[in-house]
């Protein structure tokens, strides 16, 4: 049988404690590894995938995200026969409101479903730093034949009150869920770690309309699936988890790791970006056979000019994105986006620099993010008072200085008359 596969992706969060970097822009269209954007991961892994098929359900702040889109995702040229459409709230509520939940993005977009008519409904989040192939998970759905599937991680019990916990029998059933309880119910044989929900889902279209329908009739329902439908449905449906760790990448080494990250927080997006200068990182952006797709930009090469004492341009266990230029500056243990300018007598360490900023000579910056278009003056220093920096940039407990930026990159063209 030809599986019909049809996709939401959950991209209208406000991302509020990612401050000041969603100041101006949705979570999933906030920068991540020099040249992508969060949102990057779950298209991709819904591509990589074979499913083509997807609505992109936008809702705060989406100007930068529907940019992405439409120069990454919509004329790329990558999907002739298929569609990525990004969906803003439709309104279709008797209260004519915004997405009110998670549940409730895909109510007001139930007709796209019935239009569709397809076997399963995939509903992923768009703000997590991960790669999954997600066939592996319909085929699991598929196997149990279950109404809903729902992707879990296993993490160490001590981390419980930070998820919500999914309690399964030994076979897979979900039986319970438990929203950020310490005393949350380990693993079946395992008692040192539980599942956590990943809010990533596959359902058999039936239900699913059934319920939405049932969730919207419901005044009293917060209308978001994790709080009201997946834990109505425990005894009326056969719900099953799937194991993220047993998913596999095609190209990757045999029994590699599975990576995750919930960048929910400024100090979250720091460490899953340090994340990516280990010689041999988890989170492997290099596989041919599962490649993160963005948009095609057309930059230059990253180039390091001067080679002279005190005035040496290089970069070490970094990542320097297109069109960069590290000229007599020295960049150590950082993330550099698209087109910076790093310039002599500088240092950058163990720091993420968004695209077009620039570092003036002698200037010093660690322990950093800066956002796009961020101009650091000569000779000036960022995380290295942080009391001095906090009456200027937003500091995070653990010590990271963020810098907000400026948002406008759009250049109008002008004609000579």
């Amino acid at each position: 049988m030809q599986l019909r596969v049809l996709a939401f992706v959950l991209a209208g969060g406000k991302g509020t404690r990612l401050y000041p970097l969603t100041k101006e822009r949705a979570k999933p269209a906030v920068p991540f590894g020099g040249r992508y954007r969060i949102v990057d991961f779950v298209l991709s892994n819904l591509v990589n995938s074979g499913i083509y098929s997807i609505y992109v359900l936008i809702q705060f702040k989406s100007q930068s995200l529907l940019q992405h889109l439409r120069e990454g995702w919509e004329v790329s040229g990558l999907l002739k026969n298929n569609f990525i459409i990004p969906v803003p709230a439709q309104m279709r509520s008797a209260q004519e409101d915004w997405y009110r939940g998670t549940a409730d993005a895909i109510t007001q977009n139930v007709n796209l479903i019935e239009q569709a008519d397809p076997h399963v409904v995939v509903i992923f989040g768009a703000d997590h730093i991960y790669r999954m192939n997600i066939r592996q998970m319909i085929e699991y759905h598929i196997e149990k034949r279950a109404g809903v599937t729902i992707a879990a991680i296993p993490v160490e019990k001590e981390l419980a009150s930070e998820f919500g916990v999914i309690e399964t029998t030994s076979e897979g059933n979900i039986i319970g869920f438990h929203e950020k309880r310490a005393d949350a119910p380990t693993m079946p044989g395992d008692p040192n770690r539980v599942y956590a929900s990943m809010g990533n889902y596959v359902f058999s279209t039936d239900l699913l309309l059934r319920e939405l329908y049932e969730d919207a009739r419901n005044e009293d329902s917060s209308h978001d699936f994790g709080k009201d439908i997946l834990p109505s449905l425990i005894g009326r449906a056969d719900m099953y988890a799937y194991n993220f760790q047993t998913n596999v990448i095609p190209g990757d080494p045999i029994g590699s790791p599975v990576y995750w990250r919930d960048v929910g927080t400024l100090d979250a997006y720091y460490e899953a970006s340090m994340d990516l200068r280990a010689v041999s990182p988890v989170l492997n952006l290099y596989n041919r056979q599962w490649p993160l797709r963005t948009a095609g930009y057309f930059d230059a090469p990253a180039k390091f000019v001067f080679d002279e004492e005190g005035r040496r341009g290089m970069a070490v266990d970094s990542i320097v994105a297109g069109s960069s230029i590290v000229s007599g500056g020295y960049v150590k243990g950082s993330v550099l986006g698209r087109g910076v300018r790093v310039h002599t007598g500088s240092r950058i360490e163990n720091s993420v620099i968004f695209d077009n900023c620039d570092i003036g000579r002698h200037a010093k910056v660690r322990n950093a993010i800066l956002d796009k278009n961020v101009k650091i003056p000569q000779h000036a220093e960022v995380g290295y008072n942080l009391d001095e920096d906090r009456k200027k940039y937003h500091v995070t407990e653990s010590g990271i200085v963020v810098i907000e930026g400026h948002q406008s990159t759009v250049d109008i063209s002008t004609l000579q008359v």
